[in-house]
């Protein structure tokens, strides 16, 4: 595969670019909301009202202003912030210079398709027929087809068989790709209870695939012979009580009780509707399943014809398989294993056999995905990263000036050796604001403004009539259980361990009702930091990919937008290949 057409200078020439319209823009992203009245966030920021924000907003794919909104530039504002006072007086200009300056409008991300087909492996999907909607929702479902075919694709690019998933979870993408492409699948997660999930539902999936096959050869057999259903059905019934079907529990036709319930519960079908289902349905899960992982069974022999001594050896072999597949389960496809892992975590001690390898991430949370980058680089055995993280306002920060960071050890961000260079410092309400969803948000599946204004009013009592509203302490989620924004003030100050008996319900509604009117601006400055979100994001991608051009054994590194952004917002994949010379000299 030939190197990214996008060169290590042309990378740090984006960031530069992004840099440069946050340094204007960052303060906004990183002013908290619950101090938006006590610290006057709206008039600090901005002189245009809330009404223009929200309606520019959502009409921000209009461009017909874009001459004049460069023309402004040049005549006192940048980026819709005037020069001279540093608040906002054209929200057109900010908007469009947001959509300018986010991945999409710097033009340095590859599609997936244009991924699969760099590493020509974009002719045929093996995996398109599944319906992985059966095990899981809809988002979930969308972002594991997508990123497992292009995981393959590069462990087949690679020669590999193994893959690494780093922060499994529940084990989705992991069950997937070792039931969809035969791939060794390790997935680490620092969670005993996710491990164990994952663990569980593979098991069902491995029934699921197998009561699918039995069921698939019993309408074929159906099919063949001359009799109906009904007589198929109490031809294969009489010996489902018998011991011997028992030894026989993997001959074709014979699905076992639980088997059944399987099928049953995820297809909503009976058994006799099942018998006469459409046979190209009924092979839709097998054809997608690898050869490796479902094996034809030989035909059945009726038991009655089998000899006492052959009846018996076929009971100790099943006995003896079942033990096991109890006790051998490290020969499985799929290997949940239980660590906390870092970029020092040395992969050999958690995984005896391994191999070279895939390292996957699929939403790997706050530091988690940095250090995958980290691992990649530093373990020779791993051939090919994908990558793709979330949670940026869990990331640390090493050049944090609050020195509330791990200064000087593995944090987050900055990870690129260029941006640490100029000490680059984002901070978390930004990071916080870089995970919200501007496509979702544009469709109307807006933010929870109600729960952020009764903060912000809170934090205005708590001046007024508390010393602790810097306090360290909690408000937490007590808006859920609240009735009423009086009840709320209550069960707020009850968490404080304040006094709630100094002040009134009235008191209470009268702050309510003074600051009502205000709301809009709250939610218009909460757009402008949705607007912004894509640049802060891009800013933190930008800074994972510009680290990974930096390393000299590196054949290939892009960003990739995996996924659908609404579906999944956090879409964008951090790709790196190692060429193979440098692999097999290590």
């Amino acid at each position: 595969m030939t190197s990214s057409s996008r060169s290590l200078t042309e990378i740090q020439r984006r960031i530069d670019e992004v840099r440069r319209f946050l340094a204007t823009t960052l303060s906004i992203a990183n002013a908290h909301t619950v101090e938006f009245y006590t610290h006057g966030v709206w008039e600090r920021f901005t002189a245009v009202p809330p009404e223009e924000v929200l309606s520019a907003v959502g009409s921000c794919g209009d461009r017909q202003g874009a001459p004049e909104h460069r023309a402004k530039e040049n005549s006192g504002t940048t980026f819709g912030f005037c020069n001279a006072t540093n608040r906002l007086i054209d929200i057109h200009e900010l908007l469009h210079a947001a959509k300018a300056h986010s991945l999409p409008g710097l033009g340095v991300c590859m599609s997936r398709d244009e991924i699969l087909q760099a590493l020509r492996e974009n002719s045929e999907n093996p995996g398109t027929e599944l319906e992985p909607e059966e095990f899981m929702n809809c988002k979930k479902s969308h972002e594991v087809q997508s990123m497992s075919e292009v995981v393959a694709c590069l462990a087949r690019h690679c020669g590999v068989k193994q893959v690494i998933d780093v922060g499994s979870g529940k084990g989705y993408l992991s069950s997937f790709l070792s039931l969809q492409y035969s791939l060794q699948v390790y997935g680490i997660d620092s969670s005993s209870t996710n491990t164990h999930g994952a663990q569980e539902r593979n098991r069902k999936l491995k029934k699921f695939s197998k009561a699918y096959q039995k069921h698939s050869k019993a309408v074929k057999a159906q099919k063949e012979a001359p009799h109906s259903p009904q007589e198929e059905l109490v031809k294969i019934k009489p010996g489902i009580n018998q011991d011997e079907d028992v030894s026989c529990g993997d001959a074709a036709g014979v699905v076992s009780h639980e088997e059944e319930k399987v099928l049953n519960s995820l297809s909503g079908i009976s058994p006799v509707e099942e018998m006469q289902s459409n046979p190209e349905t009924d092979e839709l899960f097998l054809s997608a399943l690898s050869v490796d992982v479902i094996q034809d069974t030989p035909p059945r022999v009726p038991p009655v014809q089998l000899s006492a001594e052959e009846r018996e050896r076929r009971k100790r072999e099943n006995l003896e398989r079942k033990a096991r597949n109890r006790t051998d389960s490290a020969s499985t496809l799929f290997s949940p294993l239980t660590s906390y892992v870092t970029a020092e975590t040395e992969l050999r001690e958690l995984i005896d056999e391994l191999e070279d390898a895939v390292m996957v991430g699929l939403h790997t949370c706050g530091d988690l995905a940095p250090s995958t980058l980290r691992m990649f680089v530093a373990k020779a055995e791993l051939a090919a990263v994908c990558s793709v993280g979330c949670c940026y306002h869990l990331l640390s920060e090493e050049f944090d000036p609050a020195g509330q960071e791990r200064l000087g050890s593995m944090c987050g961000f900055p990870l690129s050796q260029y941006l640490r260079n100029q000490s680059l410092f984002c901070g978390r309400n930004a990071r916080m604001s870089a995970c919200l969803a501007l496509e979702r948000v544009s469709l109307g599946q807006g933010i929870q403004m109600e729960s952020l204004f009764y903060r912000a009013v809170l934090h205005v009592i708590l001046r007024d009539h508390y010393s602790a509203f810097k306090s360290e302490k909690r408000v937490g989620n007590v808006y859920s259980k609240a009735k009423s924004f009086v009840d709320y003030v209550r069960r707020a100050l009850r968490r404080l361990e304040l006094d709630e008996l100094k002040l009134s319900d009235d008191d209470i509604q009268e702050y309510h009702d003074a600051y009502r009117p205000r709301m809009g601006e709250m939610h218009a400055f909460n757009m402008l930091k949705v607007a912004l979100a894509p640049c802060i994001e891009g800013l933190l991608l930008l800074d994972r990919l510009c680290y990974l051009k930096e390393q000299e054994d590196l054949s290939f590194s892009a960003l990739v937008q995996l996924f659908d952004p609404l579906l999944s917002p956090r879409c964008y994949a951090v790709v790196g290949l190692k060429s193979c010379k440098d692999r097999t000299s290590s």
